[in-house]
């Protein structure tokens, strides 16, 4: 983070090259929230923003787009739990959730800082996020966990994948012994990767 802090802090304090963009009239601005000098940027241009997202740390896109996140019902990233949980771990989400939102906000209290000091104004980090015109969501709502997003959230999962190639006529596995009894042809398994 403090790369990506510094990178946005010298950007801006280009006054040059803010001018420049200023006097190229874009129409908008298509960026990655999770590097929020772009927002900041199309902020201080008045222009709409397009956000390319696999999501951000913390579920700040969810804050953001104030989109419903019960913490009872949607896991959490890094819970390895599923949308059937028991009691405990319900709570668990909830702690886990909660913890989230503390650690979150020392992570990007410098932004906010930075933020303030370039807009001329007290922005929150989730308060600039909302100001997004579309979220392009690179999630798949088949592997995704049920829940609930808002409009202008559109999930493009897949996307960014290429097109798929026949297999090569050697099959590799890391644990030929699994296989042994499987109608895998003589001389095309290659054993012991």
């Amino acid at each position: 983070m403090t790369l990506l802090f510094n990178s946005c802090k010298q950007l801006l304090s280009n006054k040059e090259l803010t001018a420049y963009l200023k006097e190229s009239a874009f129409d908008a601005v298509l960026m990655d929230p999770i590097f929020l000098c772009g927002q900041i940027v199309a902020e201080y241009l008045s222009l709409p923003s397009v956000y390319f997202s696999r999501g951000i740390p913390c579920g700040l896109e969810l804050q953001a787009t104030q989109c419903p996140n019960p913490a009872s019902y949607v896991p959490k990233f890094f819970t390895s739990y599923t949308d059937h949980m028991a009691f405990p771990q319900r709570m668990w989400n909830v702690l886990v959730s909660s913890s989230e939102f503390l650690s979150c906000s020392l992570l990007y209290s410098s932004h906010e800082d930075l933020i303030r000091e370039f807009l001329q104004r007290d922005v929150t980090v989730p308060e600039l996020l909302s100001h997004a015109s579309i979220w392009l969501l690179r999630y798949d709502f088949v592997f995704e966990y049920p829940r609930p997003v808002m409009p202008n959230m559109v999930l493009i999962g897949g996307i960014n994948c290429g097109q798929e190639k026949p297999l090569s006529q050697v099959i590799c596995l890391s644990h030929p012994m699994l296989f042994k009894d499987s109608s895998v042809p003589p001389g095309r398994l290659l054993k012991g990767i």
